[in-house]
């Protein structure tokens, strides 16, 4: 049976996010034994959350130079537990972080990675992931015999573990980085500025819709912004946007600057996995459709009760004008 190294680096607080328990879910859910390697500031308080996951051993990497993310430290670190540990799959989420770091350190251990998996099983006794292929058309089951293999695994795709928490024996691992970069600060923009919100119940997706001339034969780009941003701030919803809209500032168009191309979804941009979604850009292009595959609950609003993206994909359609929506429903909320 193949031994796991469930692979995680701490918040500021020391603790785990909801990612990594996806993640440690994951792991546990192979059946094999299963080690913790932890990196950041400080470690304990992550490895305490998690004590009662049934772990065999817990192993960490801490010091001030891996608070930060950043390819020499995080790989340092990702690479002495992997030895320690001297496991043959790792598992870990596939975080910005991790995701830069961890395909080189499958090249320095001489193993393998495979990233954006969706689920992790043991088929007929032999480990497997899935991961979705050609802009989401195609899924795919994938094995592999190289060890160590290297697996990260997308957020929102298990549920978080949950269990006891506790007090973890820790292993310290040494890991030296050399480095020639220095952290200085962070920056961080305002809850209330924050637009892109990966844990939100509810997606916003706005169209191109809204910098056209209205009903009025005006364009009111900046009422637009002020009701797509009043429903953020108030549902605490994520905003998402078609590549229309997104690509506009390059074509001399009316735009809204609370959007760039990290809004963008559909096949060339993320997939969501949000609760729910609200559509305001739901015409008939499959980029929209392979963009919302994951959302749960659909709802789309357009003044054509015949298009085809409504009938054919969205679980209720409001047919009724945008901006006359989101003004009503933000008087509500």
């Amino acid at each position: 049976m193949d031994k796991i190294l469930f692979l995680a680096h701490t918040d500021a607080d020391g603790t785990l996010g909801k990612a990594a328990l996806e993640a440690l879910n994951a792991a546990l859910s192979l059946g094999g034994p299963v080690t913790v390697g932890l990196a950041g500031t400080a470690t304990q308080a992550g490895a305490d959350q998690i004590a009662g996951c049934g772990a065999v051993r817990f192993l960490a990497v801490t010091g001030e130079e891996f608070a930060a993310p950043r390819y020499s430290t995080d790989a340092a670190a990702a690479e002495a537990l992997s030895r320690a540990a001297a496991c043959d799959i790792v598992i870990a989420a596939g975080t910005s972080r991790w995701a830069r770091a961890l395909p080189g350190v499958a090249y320095r251990l001489g193993g393998r990675v495979d990233t954006h998996a969706t689920s992790l099983a043991a088929i007929g006794g032999v480990p497997a992931v899935t991961r979705w292929f050609y802009r989401q058309r195609m899924e795919a089951v994938l094995a592999r015999t190289q060890r160590p293999w290297i697996v990260l695994l997308d957020p929102g795709c298990v549920a978080a573990w949950s269990g006891p928490s506790g007090t973890a024996s820790t292993e310290a691992v040494q890991a030296a980085a050399a480095t020639r970069t220095t952290v200085t600060g962070h920056r961080a923009p305002q809850s209330d500025e924050q637009t892109i919100r990966p844990d939100a119940k509810v997606l916003l997706v706005a169209g191109a819709g809204w910098t056209k001339k209205q009903g009025d034969g005006t364009v009111h780009a900046k009422e637009a912004e002020e009701l797509i941003l009043g429903f953020l701030r108030t549902a605490q919803a994520s905003l998402g946007s078609s590549k229309s809209l997104v690509d506009q500032s390059g074509e001399g168009q009316a735009v809204l600057t609370c959007l760039s191309h990290m809004n963008q979804i559909g096949q060339t941009g993320a997939t969501p996995r949000h609760a729910k979604g609200l559509s305001t850009c739901c015409h008939g292009e499959e980029p929209h459709v392979v963009g919302w595959r994951f959302i749960n609950q659909r709802r789309a609003i357009n003044l054509d009760a015949g298009c085809g993206w409504a009938r054919g994909k969205a679980d209720v359609l409001y047919v009724a004008d945008a901006f006359e929506v989101l003004r009503k429903v933000n008087a509500l909320l």
